[in-house]
């Protein structure tokens, strides 16, 4: 599969983007949400560089990242410690079954 090129904006400048096919929509939803994260910096913060800006837009983006990724390692421990649970359940179930047919 050969990537093409999409545009998108970030702060008034246009950017040529190469995307694989299909993915395009998602390119441009990202941009638009880097876009937003830009824009929000820009006006909190006037002295700052586009290079800053960027910058402070990525750590904030890799923030929310490490945070989500947080999330999904505790979900995935409390899955299995559930499954392990439910796991033991039925194991003792299972034997609780076999000696009472004995």
């Amino acid at each position: 599969m050969s990537s093409h090129a999409i545009e998108i904006s970030l702060l008034g400048r246009t950017y040529s983007i190469a995307c694989p096919p299909g993915q395009e929509t998602a390119l441009q939803h990202v941009a638009q949400k880097l876009e937003k994260q830009l824009t929000s910096l820009k006006a909190r913060t006037n002295n700052l560089s586009r290079e800053e800006i960027a910058i402070m837009a990525a750590l904030n983006i890799g923030y929310e990242l490490l945070e989500e990724q947080q999330k999904n390692q505790d979900y995935n421990r409390q899955m299995d410690e559930k499954i392990g649970l439910l796991q033991s359940t039925l194991e003792d179930a299972l034997v609780e079954r076999s000696t009472k047919e004995d």
